[in-house]
């Protein structure tokens, strides 16, 4: 209320008796005297454990280490880079060409009825990938394992890992081992739910195995009209075209060369004169690493060391949809 006076409350009374009351004492008369010494007391401030606390230490550091890793630049540009490399693999009867019929369907809308040779798509705006099927053969399978940049492992889940998959695994060791996806597919032919959740487990406890763990994987349940699932290859294709490379050290410090065609320049005359004459012949295809040289030495896989003679910039076959606009409004104006 207004005009009332504030209630006093009672303070608290000052200890005149005991320990704390004669510490006090002998404190204020060691200020007063000017001998007061400052004490300090080290065990306030350390840790309970000691041994606990050294091993917990130890272990974030290596934590940390373990982390840490040597930053390796990209020589690849950015600007007009080559289209990477995609490798379907798998054993035969697994469904590689379904499955690069699915993608290229998903991609750009196109049907096809073969997958003969590389396949290169278009899947966004300074992005684009070739497909290869990886046929049952070692010699192919040590090729591609070399210029690999995404590997699609495919397994049968009914049958499980076969013997090829294994060899081109320990191939791709031997060469940087690129990044690597699991694809299982004849997942629809599990009549039970409990068998093939039981059936998934052991399949991803031994992809992690040869791999890595946490290593990505897909499941392919069935077939409508000769291609996988319109909602499971589109979680694919995401993936696909979203996804990093880390850029190999033998790779990243050599240039090489996957060849998409090539044509036998020779003339005809000489070919029916002598059929074993020296050949003249032109490699068409995108150039990855570091930078071709004329005269350098190349070496064809299979066939020995040789010269180049000439080397030419063509045309881009696959162009990115930035420049096909670019081209389409030159050729405006010059009409």
């Amino acid at each position: 209320m207004e005009g009332a006076e504030k209630q006093d409350h009672r303070s608290h009374k000052a200890t005149k008796a005991g320990r704390g009351a004669k510490e006090k004492k002998k404190d204020k008369k060691a200020k007063k005297e000017k001998s007061r010494v400052e004490k300090h007391n080290p065990r306030a401030f350390s840790v309970s454990n000691i041994v606990r606390t050294q091993r917990t230490i130890q272990r974030n550091l290596d934590r940390g280490q373990r982390k840490e890793y040597v930053p390796l630049n990209d020589r690849r540009s950015e600007v007009d880079a080559p289209p990477s490399v995609i490798v379907v693999m798998g054993p035969p009867k697994v469904g590689k060409s379904t499955l690069i019929r699915s993608m290229v369907k998903m991609y750009c809308n196109h049907n096809l009825s073969s997958v003969t040779g590389p396949v290169t798509v278009v899947t966004g705006k300074n992005k684009r990938v070739t497909f290869f099927e990886c046929p049952n053969d070692t010699a192919a399978m040590l090729d591609l394992a070399k210029v690999a940049d995404l590997v699609l492992l495919m397994v049968d889940a009914k049958y499980g890992f076969e013997m090829e998959t294994f060899e081109f695994l320990n191939m791709l060791q031997t060469h940087g081992f690129p990044k690597v996806m699991g694809v299982f597919t004849h997942l629809d032919q599990f009549k039970t739910m409990k068998n093939l959740r039981k059936t998934k487990k052991l399949l991803k406890h031994r992809f992690w195995t040869e791999i890595y763990d946490g290593a990505k994987m897909f499941y392919f349940s069935g077939c409508v009209n000769g291609k996988y699932l319109k909602n499971e290859v589109k979680q694919l294709t995401l993936f696909v075209s979203r996804v990093k490379y880390r850029p190999l050290v033998w790779r990243n410090t050599h240039p090489y060369l996957v060849v998409d065609r090539h044509e036998d320049l020779t003339h005809p005359n000489l070919l029916a004169d002598n059929p074993s004459c020296e050949r003249s012949i032109a490699f068409y295809g995108y150039v990855r690493g570091t930078h071709f040289r004329k005269g350098t030495k190349v070496h064809l896989i299979g066939v020995g060391d040789y010269d180049i003679q000439e080397i030419d910039v063509m045309d881009d076959p696959c162009p990115l949809p930035d420049h096909e606009k670019k081209r389409q409004t030159l050729n405006k104006k010059e009409a």
